[in-house]
Parts: structure tokens; C-alpha cells; sequence
């Protein structure tokens, strides 16, 4: 079941002709719980750059009544594709921002410090920057402004030291071996870090965001959104840490305050203590929901 799966649908009331964008379809599990409700009149624009799961989502979506639009695109080019496909207003938009179960476990996008793998990170293979160029290039100081700016981790001084006298003698080339030098760094005499996180998660968190370039493209999404939506369309962003959602909320306010949106949910909707249980990947998700009132102003 997909994070939020039951509140979302709570929530969102497409109708049987209504257009859907999911932005990041994933396996396809949001847009098969939306998919369901419309007829043949309506349709799905699904978004992914992971070609795996455009593969997945076009398996998982194939019996449905409505049209299916599956591209291997960023979100940040929201409005140009769709407006390409002949689609010039959508009643839905929906961005789940979360990195699934499969993509922590694949190797090939290094992802994942519970498993040795190649130092990637890449999303979208066709992005030129891992995070193995990263952590062996970067000089000390931008390595902890980084840490420190997407991972807001207070120890970033030390992480990054610790990071370049290990790459001094030869590469940092694996998950492993970044999680353990962290776990180094982060160690303190006598006690372990408060923390009931990984010590290596803010810095695994900081360089996923810098090579996908997360904040940046869902800047452009949220720009996007208000010349997209129909009146009345609704648009839903499931966060999964604080920049995340610090970016929506901002975006829903401003919207707000230019008569542009209406904001549905004026606190963060969060899982349920049963869905935690089911899933504990779920347990720091965050749906922020808005409404189109009116055009944007000039």
C-alpha cells in the first residue's frame, strides 16, 4: 500500500473524467488507487525519471478504464510535458517525494548504507553526477556547508574531515564504507549519539538531494502547479523531511495569501500509528494539500 494511501483517497474526490498527474508514479500504487475511479474519459500523466519504475507503473496500471501517460521526465518540467501531450489543465496533482522500498534495495543506485553498494545515488541515470564524485572532490569546506545545508546535521565539520583524510589514501567508492567513516566521525567517548536514526542518514540524506538536485526541481514544480491546475483542482505533496516540507508549506501560504489556493489541510496530515506499524518508512511522512481558487495574478 503506498504511504497515505487512505487519506489521500479521503481527501481527493477526482471526478470520472478528471485529469491526474502523478508526479512521481513510482510502482504505480497512488495512481491505481486514483486510476480506479476514473472512466475512459479521464487520465493519468504519470512522471518518474527511474526507468524501472515507469516499467513497473505501466505493468501495475495497464487494466485500467482511463488513458495512461507514462514519461521518463523530471517533475520540474511539469507543465511543458503536459501541455505537450494536448492537456492544457489538470483537476490533480500528486507528488509522493519519498524513495521507494525498491530503490533502497537496488544496488545500482547506491543508495543504501544497510547494504555495501557503488557510491551513487544517481535517481535518474542520466544525470552525469554520483555521489562518489561528490565526496572525493569536493573540497572540505563545501563538503560540510552541504552536509550541514541538506542533511542539517550539527556535526558536518567533523564528517567532512573525516571524509577527506580517508579519501587522502585512496577513494571512497561504496555506501559501506562512507556509513562507516561517518559512524567514526559521529563516535563520542563514553555514550552513543542521541539519535534513534543511523549516524550516516544526514549525510546519505545531503548527498541524494545534491545529485538529484531534489530542492531545486521541486521549486519549480510548486511554480508550476498554479498555471496547471484547473479551478477547484487540488494539488497533494507527501514530504518526508523538514526542507521538503518547509518548501510546500511556504508555497501553499504564498498561494493563500495571493487568493491563488485555498489550503486544505491547515497541519500536515500524518500516518496513523497502524500504518507506522505496517510500514516504519512511512512513520516521518507529511501530505500538505491545496485547492485552486483562481488564476495567478499578473
Amino acid at each position: 500500500m503506498p504511504v497515505l494511501a487512505e487519506r489521500l483517497a479521503e481527501q481527493i474526490k477526482l471526478p470520472a473524467d478528471g485529469i491526474m498527474v502523478d508526479a512521481t508514479i513510482g510502482d504505480g500504487g497512488h495512481s491505481f488507487l486514483f486510476g480506479k475511479t476514473l472512466s475512459s474519459e479521464g487520465a493519468i500523466v504519470g512522471f518518474d525519471v527511474d526507468e524501472k519504475s515507469i516499467d513497473a507503473a505501466r505493468l501495475r496500471l495497464k487494466g485500467l478504464r482511463c488513458k495512461v501517460i507514462l514519461l521518463h521526465s523530471n517533475f520540474s518540467q511539469i507543465a511543458e510535458k503536459v501541455h505537450s501531450r494536448g492537456i492544457e489543465k489538470v483537476d490533480f496533482i500528486l507528488a509522493d517525494l519519498g524513495v521507494c522500498s525498491r530503490q533502497l534495495a537496488d544496488v545500482g543506485m547506491g543508495l543504501s548504507f544497510l547494504h555495501d553498494m557503488p557510491l551513487d545515488m544517481r535517481i535518474d541515470k542520466r544525470l552525469s553526477t554520483t555521489a562518489a564524485d561528490i565526496i572525493n572532490k569536493v573540497d572540505e569546506k563545501s563538503l560540510a556547508d552541504l552536509i550541514y545545508r541538506f542533511g542539517e546535521d550539527r556535526a558536518s565539520r567533523r564528517i567532512a574531515r573525516f571524509i577527506v583524510e580517508h579519501r587522502r589514501s585512496r577513494p571512497i567508492k561504496s555506501t559501506g564504507e562512507l556509513a562507516a567513516i561517518v559512524c567514526d566521525a559521529l563516535k563520542q567517548p563514553g555514550r552513543r549519539r542521541k539519535s534513534r536514526i543511523h549516524p550516516a542518514t544526514r549525510t546519505f540524506q545531503a548527498l541524494r538531494i545534491a545529485v538529484n538536485n531534489e530542492l531545486e526541481n521541486l521549486e519549480q514544480l510548486l511554480d508550476s502547479a498554479p498555471r496547471l491546475l484547473s479551478k477547484d483542482g487540488e494539488i497533494a505533496i507527501i514530504s518526508f523531511h523538514s526542507l521538503e516540507d518547509r518548501l510546500v508549506k511556504t508555497n501553499f501560504k504564498e498561494n493563500a495569501r495571493e487568493g491563488i489556493y485555498r489550503i486544505i489541510t491547515k497541519k500536515p496530515i500524518a500516518p496513523s500509528r497502524a500504518e507506522i506499524a505496517a510500514n516504519p518508512r512511512a512513520r516521518s511522512a507529511k501530505l500538505r494539500i491545496a485547492q485552486k481558487l483562481q488564476d495567478e495574478r499578473k
